[in-house]
């Protein structure tokens, strides 16, 4: 867990503009202590506050909070563990001040890492394949076999000049019909070869789009406003999936069976699907293809096909849940997601996910992360928060939640987490049930996290009955272990990078 760099921003914009401490705060109407505290990290800020403090510093408010910045420090954090790297002792906790004064160079070093673990990606994927795909033994194998036949039929045709017209043909009918096999055994093998399929990339797909929403924060007005337009165009205040299968059959021509939404879907469920359906047709501003294109993040054309469908579903969310509603819904319900789903004809992990996009400025929720993992603890979905990054690669740490809610499936888990830089945050987990395809192939379970600062945490229902003072217990836990600092801890499964 890294340390948010706002604090040292805060100051050294408002010493360079001759401000003082006690003039910022009463500008801000803030007392200059809790001033101090901020300045000196040890108060987490966001929202309201942070935009008057960025306002009054003449800053934008992601100048402020570094959310890039942030990303890339925990990148060099990663960086630092590097076996390759390991005689050179780098120093985890220096990374802030490469972060914050030398970016440029911090993203080079990062650039050029992710180059070569694409590299060593490549030889072990061809490596794999050279030792191990029969593919390549059976198309040598049929190389020689038909370059043999050619060798042989060309030198009876040159060396035998007794050669009937009959025989002569049909040993130039062998070497043409060889010829074209050794062709198109030739065309398989370079299709084999091909740089693009047999190479791997350090920042996959899913990782460019989990930075592309990361760096948005998680919210897009102008999908908002092409979902608030599908929910008029589909008349869904009449009813939701009348609404929308009468809207694809109407104006878009689609027959709502054709989608192939099985039977044994739940209601929530196919009126999502049936939704995302419609987004994906209805975008007639081009909405999501504008935002696509302004996303640098995303590099390949794999990352822009399932940013398209990510949005989709954003636009088939806001269309199905306005947010000015269900931010008024979640603001009066104490951000009880059941409560929420019930009042919405959500699933449990709609209304999360749709709690975790609630941060129009001005007219904020809760700031939410998200966390999706399966019972393998694979990371299925992410969205996470400037102060609480999680890891790139592997599993968090296994004290969260979101792996606890597994051991009582359908019952909401609520703990007060602290990190070792004294950050505490809320998290909230529940299991959920995908439909599984078919007899007897096991349940699908995943497990669905959202976690908020603990300043926040009394603003929800399940805050209630816990002692949520800064002094009162906590679950000690880490981002991962690689990046955990505490040494006796007994759930740890690697070495950490990072010195105590």
């Amino acid at each position: 867990m890294t340390r948010s760099l706002i604090g040292p921003r805060i100051r050294d914009r408002r010493r360079a503009l001759g401000i003082t401490q006690a003039g910022l705060a009463a500008r801000v109407e803030i007392s200059p202590s809790y001033l101090n505290l901020i300045e000196g990290n040890k108060r987490n800020i966001g929202g309201a506050l942070l935009r008057r403090i960025a306002d009054e510093l003449g800053l934008g408010v992601d100048e402020v909070d570094g959310a890039a910045e942030r990303r890339l420090l925990a990148d060099l954090v990663e960086l630092a563990g590097e076996p390759l790297l390991a005689e050179l002792g780098l120093d985890a906790r220096s990374a802030d001040d490469l972060a914050s004064r030398h970016a440029p160079w911090g993203r080079a070093l990062v650039r050029l890492n992710r180059a070569r673990v694409d590299r060593e990606h490549a030889v072990g994927a061809l490596s794999d394949r050279l030792s191990q795909d029969p593919f390549l033994g059976d198309a040598v194998h049929s190389l020689l076999t038909r370059a043999a036949a050619i060798r042989s039929s060309s030198e009876i045709l040159e060396s035998v000049p007794e050669l009937s017209p009959g025989e002569r043909a049909r040993f130039a009918a062998i070497v043409g019909s060889q010829s074209r096999s050794l062709a198109e055994v030739a065309q398989s093998l370079a299709a084999f070869f091909d740089t693009d399929k047999a190479g791997t990339r350090a920042v996959t797909p899913v990782e460019e789009v989990d930075d592309f929403l990361f760096d948005r924060g998680n919210h897009f007005p102008a999908l908002e406003q092409a979902g608030a337009a599908l929910r008029a165009q589909a008349r869904l205040d009449d009813g939701v999936e009348a609404g929308l299968v009468t809207y694809l059959q109407r104006a878009h021509a689609v027959d709502a069976a054709a989608l192939g939404i099985a039977a044994n879907t739940p209601a929530e469920t196919r009126r999502f699907l049936l939704a995302r359906a419609a987004a994906e047709r209805f975008d007639r501003s081009r909405a999501i293809d504008s935002v696509i294109a302004d996303a640098p993040q995303l590099a390949s054309e794999t990352a822009r096909a399932r940013a398209r469908r990510v949005l989709a579903a954003y636009v088939a969310s806001a269309a199905l849940f306005p947010y000015d509603a269900f931010r008024a819904a979640a603001v009066a319900l104490r951000y009880d997601i059941d409560g929420l789903a019930s009042r919405f004809g959500a699933s449990f992990e709609q209304a999360c996910h749709r709690l975790a996009t609630l941060r129009s400025p001005g007219a904020e929720g809760i700031p939410f992360a998200l966390l999706r993992v399966d019972a393998s603890g694979f990371v299925t979905k992410r969205l996470p928060l400037p102060h609480l990054l999680f890891p790139r690669h592997g599993n968090a740490c296994p004290l969260w939640a979101v792996y606890a809610a597994f051991q009582s499936p359908g019952s909401m888990v609520r703990q007060v987490a602290a990190f070792p830089t004294g950050e505490r945050f809320f998290f909230l987990a529940r299991t959920v049930e995908k439909p599984h395809p078919a007899y007897p192939m096991p349940r699908r379970m995943l497990s669905v996290m959202l976690a908020c600062d603990a300043l926040h945490a009394d603003r929800t229902v399940y805050a209630d009955g816990l002692d949520l003072s800064s002094s009162a217990p906590a679950v000690p836990v880490g981002s991962n272990c690689r990046l955990c600092a505490r040494r006796d801890c007994a759930y740890r499964q690697e070495d950490p990078i990072i010195d105590a």
